[in-house]
């Protein structure tokens, strides 16, 4: 392969691990309400079971650094790997709620790590002009593995009969069988081979994958990481990170008030509140999810030319005006199957699509340096699936009691909020290489 192709090629490998990420992430809204009936949970517990992979997911955030760290990031996408293959096939056999509970824990595991493991690893291989593209793979992955689900579902559930549930989480094995056997096929990171002191390693890794001059970016990497050792590089929480650590809790804090695993996780539930019968309501979804992934490919094509800033500047404008009116037609809900609902809430995924959907991941994998890279992701991961586990929670209980409308309000507030401090406060990057980032958020 020559070296573009092939640099492409590993990003798009590590990639895949999105689109796991995507399709376990989505595939509950299919069968949220039969497991909701068959194990005869009330609001709060039928929210506590969808979210209990939200739950894994903070400890699979949390934990995935320091593997990551020490057995590098190619063998951690391997452990991924299996972690999803036994989530899947788990969650399709349990006879049990508790065993239920258990494996998407476990799933749930898969899908933070892949969160701070994945766009790290593309991003340390990236070179800078290409880097904001690379790691978009990750989020049009995502988006591509919750469009599939959707499709899935509603192909599944107009075949099986009997325990279709069962079928639409068990068929995640399949990708992840694939994603398992083409991690072999990648090297590792050159920064992390640089971190461990492999430095021929990591020579030959920028040979191979693109860099012009792969000594003098070594030793560039070298000098970033002997300038870190001087302050004690293993401390996320110095005073010299404080710009990077404010920034990737507010990036990853305001994905989620936006709202958008509300709808991922309960698409379904929210069509039928104005009057979409079940499988409508799932077709519809399935439309909601070709949004998601048209819309993450004009942001991929825009990221590198337009800027991190100015897509989550625009993309703030335009969630405010989709959830004001998605609220606005839940307050007004009839039994009409109201097509309006449907043109909002695709209105809002097309804008959260190019701008946060699309700028997240990228962001943060930029802003912290090599050394605390790791760290920094397993922050940000954190603080986006906390505010997850809270909102997917809480929202079967809160649209039960009707109050369905006041969290869009809510959500939209929160996008007014996230456009005055992304202009106020955010950076851009687009176009510099991690190390130039890395010298201007420590000057900060």
């Amino acid at each position: 392969m020559k070296a573009n192709k092939y640099v492409i090629f590993c990003a798009y490998t590590a990639s895949l691990g999105g689109l796991l990420f995507g399709f376990d992430t989505a595939v509950i809204s299919g069968a949220e309400k039969t497991i909701q009936q068959l194990f005869n949970l009330d609001g709060f517990w039928h929210g506590f079971t969808v979210a209990i992979a939200l739950i894994g997911t903070l400890f699979g955030a949390l934990i995935s650094g320091k593997p990551a760290d020490f057995f590098g990031r190619k063998k951690a996408l391997l452990i991924i790997a299996v972690i999803y293959t036994t989530s899947a096939i788990g969650s399709a056999l349990t006879q049990s709620w508790t065993g239920f509970l258990i494996y998407r824990f476990i799933g749930g595991l898969g899908v933070g790590a892949s969160s701070v493991i994945g766009p790290m690893y593309i991003a340390e291989i990236a070179p800078a002009h290409l880097r904001g593209r690379l790691v978009t793979a990750f989020q049009l992955n995502i988006v591509a593995g919750i469009l599939l689900s959707y499709l899935s579902n509603y192909w599944i559930a107009q075949i099986i009969t009997h325990d279709a549930w069962r079928w639409m989480l068990g068929v995640i094995s399949i990708p992840s069988i694939i994603f398992f056997g083409l991690i072999f096929f990648i090297p590792d990171s050159p920064r992390w081979l640089v971190l461990k002191g492999k430095k021929e390693e990591a020579k030959s890794v920028l040979q191979k994958i693109r860099s012009k001059n792969p000594l003098k970016e070594v030793l560039e990497i070298e000098a970033s990481i002997t300038k870190e050792d001087g302050v004690n590089r293993e401390n996320l929480f110095s005073s010299m990170y404080r710009m990077p650590i404010f920034l990737a809790i507010l990036v990853a804090l305001f994905n989620q008030l936006s709202g958008i695993n509300a709808v991922m996780y309960y698409a379904p539930r929210i069509f039928e509140m104005v009057g979409y019968g079940q499988n409508s309501a799932l077709l519809q979804s399935l439309s909601v999810g070709v949004t998601l992934f048209v819309f993450t490919l004009l942001g991929m094509f825009l990221v590198d030319r337009v800027g991190r800033k100015k897509l989550l500047l625009v993309g703030a404008v335009g969630m405010v005006i989709f959830l004001g009116m998605v609220a606005k037609t839940v307050f007004k809900s009839t039994a009409d199957g109201s097509i309006w609902m449907l043109v909002y809430l695709s209105g809002f995924i097309a804008f959260f699509s190019f701008s946060q959907g699309t700028v997240i991941w990228v962001f943060i994998s930029e802003i912290f340096p090599n050394s605390v890279r790791a760290k920094g992701q397993t922050l940000g991961s954190f603080t986006h699936w906390s505010a997850a586990v809270v909102i997917s929670w809480v929202f079967p209980s809160i649209s039960e009691s009707g109050g369905g409308g006041w969290a869009f309000i809510f959500f939209s507030v929160a996008m007014v909020l996230q456009f005055f401090i992304v202009w106020k406060f955010f950076p851009e990057t687009k176009g510099k290489t991690l190390e130039q980032i890395q010298t201007e958020m420590i000057k900060q």
